[in-house]
């Protein structure tokens, strides 16, 4: 069995089909579902699908993308939604750097601004984790330095997993170091993204997930098509045959690994 430790089941690109979706994943092995929160809306929407379906969990939290439609404290809407059963994990939440306003006819001061902002939510998202026990999903673009100069201080009273990791060996290493994990997507299956395979490799067998970033990131041989929890079981192929190892044993560290990281999946 499988587990699909990020996707965003609440997203429209499911609306039509969702009940297929996750009766197809069931039907690949894929035994668990993450849904994750992007923002109160969306997170609210994640322990609702986790209501309705099984094999589905969630995560309530504000990614980085959306800091700018956040309050000025995040915490008690989340700490409400977290004390559900059926959560699992806060997040995402992290920095990301990839799109500041200045790319964008902004400025450099628009920049600072919404680094600052990104910096103040993800630090209330951890400050909940710590007060609860519940470990986080870590989103980070192009601001790993400034993620981990942020995480480190929390390292010894949070777990994360840094999902989507597309990283160094070092930056993997930088990772496992303070007990948390890294999480591999179809991009693993990429052509030109022999990079990620290396870190793939040197990753320990402890300290790595799966996967899809559902709808996004769909893996080969689904390229270009929406993504879905069920390419899972594609992307622990890929991950094996990198590895060395027969998926069977993938899977069953895989699985031990996130139950090990959030205990609430049981």
């Amino acid at each position: 069995m499988l587990i699909d430790t990020h996707a965003h089941l609440d997203f429209p690109d499911f609306s039509s089909d969702l009940p297929e979706v996750v009766a197809r994943a069931e039907a690949a092995g894929i035994s668990r579902i993450l849904s994750i929160g992007t923002d109160l809306a969306a997170s609210r929407r994640a322990v609702a699908l986790a209501e309705r379906f099984p094999s589905v969990y969630a995560a309530v939290g504000w990614h980085p993308g959306h800091v700018l439609d956040a309050p000025e404290d995040v915490i008690p809407d989340i700490a409400e939604l977290a004390e559900h059963p059926r959560v699992v994990a806060l997040g995402e939440c992290g920095l990301d750097f990839y799109r500041m306003p200045s790319a964008n006819g902004g400025t450099p001061d628009e920049d600072a601004r919404l680094k600052v902002l990104q910096e103040r939510t993800f630090i209330q998202q951890l400050e909940l984790a710590a007060s609860t026990g519940l470990n986080v999903v870590i989103h980070t673009r192009e601001s790993f330095a400034d993620t981990m100069r942020v995480f480190r201080p929390y390292a010894s009273r949070v777990r994360a997993v840094f999902h989507c990791f597309i990283g160094t060996p070092e930056q993997m290493r930088e990772v496992i170091t303070l007990g948390s994990m890294v999480s591999f997507t179809g991009i693993a299956t990429f052509k030109n993204a022999a990079h990620v395979r290396t870190t793939l490799q040197a990753t320990p067998l402890d300290a790595l997930m799966l996967e899809t970033d559902a709808p996004f990131l769909a893996p080969v041989p689904h390229r270009g098509r929406r993504c879905e929890p069920s390419h899972v079981a594609d992307i622990a192929a890929c991950v094996a045959e990198v590895k060395g190892i027969p998926v069977a044993e993938l899977a069953e560290a895989t699985t031990a690994n996130a139950r090990r990281l959030f205990p609430r999946l049981g």
